[in-house]
């Protein structure tokens, strides 16, 4: 199959999953982004940490899904916020206790990246209740509107790029990180973000002033950028092209939502901030 059909046609089956997981309830919702927590985490501990202390990975990525499940209910008002910081702290708690009892510590440090996964990946997507709770009910809308920036502007970017950022102007972003990256892109991304961020707006999906719209999608822009070369740092770090395999065409989850681990929250913050959320 050619490799453009390929991740045509996987992007499209992972577009539908998304917008199902997004769209329909909040089981569905929990199921998919829990599924998400679990597959991200695995990934950047193989990715860091390769085979050493697997039996930790596995339990530091099953604490992460534990304290994905106790952020749904705080956002959806079953648990205090005293209670979820004690279940954080006790998710913590129990990979620290784990840690001393390994046979072998000759890579000790390596069970840094194991707190680093849960700050990384577990905390942002544990926060993406808040983003789909309102008023203890679920609504999928936003987290939508965030996607359809975030996805604008990667379309954007990858458009301008290869039309413009080839050979009109080929200046490059970071190209010790990311060859590929030129500022042509970005810009191509970042107009894409704020054109979604006005569509979002007019139709209706968000009910938030346009200028407010605006300026967040060019925020939650920039914003990805920055996530997208955190990711590549992490994979150039280690010698690796992709954080896995699981979307034909696409490479492992890890790889499609890098910019979103740092766009999303940014969303959050920027409608915290200005009391519209």
């Amino acid at each position: 199959m050619n490799a453009t059909v390929k991740r045509t046609i996987f992007g499209a089956i992972f577009l539908a999953v998304m917008l199902g997981g997004l769209l329909f309830n909040r089981l569905l919702f929990t199921i998919l982004f829990a599924f998400i927590t679990l597959v991200m985490l695995d990934e950047f501990y193989r990715m860091t940490m390769e085979k050493s202390y697997r039996q930790l990975q596995m339990l530091a990525t099953c604490m992460g899904f534990a304290f994905f499940l106790c952020a749904g209910r705080f956002f959806f008002g079953e648990d205090s916020l005293k209670e979820l910081v004690v279940e954080g702290f006790f998710c913590v708690a129990v990979i620290m206790v784990a840690s001393i009892f390994q046979k072998d510590h000759s890579n000790f440090f390596k069970t840094g990246f194991l707190y680093a996964g849960l700050l990384y990946i577990g905390l942002p997507l544990a926060l993406s209740f808040a983003v789909v709770s309102r008023g203890g009910e679920f609504s999928g809308l936003l987290m939508v509107a965030f996607f359809c920036i975030i996805w604008a502007s990667d379309i954007g970017a990858y458009c301008f790029g290869m039309l413009i950022g080839q050979k009109l102007w080929p200046a490059k972003m970071c190209p010790k990180i990311s060859p590929k990256k030129s500022w042509a892109g970005y810009i191509g991304g970042l107009l894409m973000a704020v054109l979604a961020g006005a569509v979002v707006s007019w139709t209706g999906l968000v009910r938030f002033p346009l200028w407010h719209c605006l300026f967040m999608a060019a925020l939650m822009h920039v914003m990805g950028v920055f996530g997208d070369l955190f990711e590549s740092l992490w994979k150039r770090a280690v010698g690796i092209k992709d954080s896995g395999s699981l979307i034909p065409g696409h490479g492992g989850l890890l790889d499609r939502f890098d910019s979103s681990l740092f766009a999303i929250p940014t969303g959050v913050a920027y409608l915290v901030l200005t009391g519209l959320f």
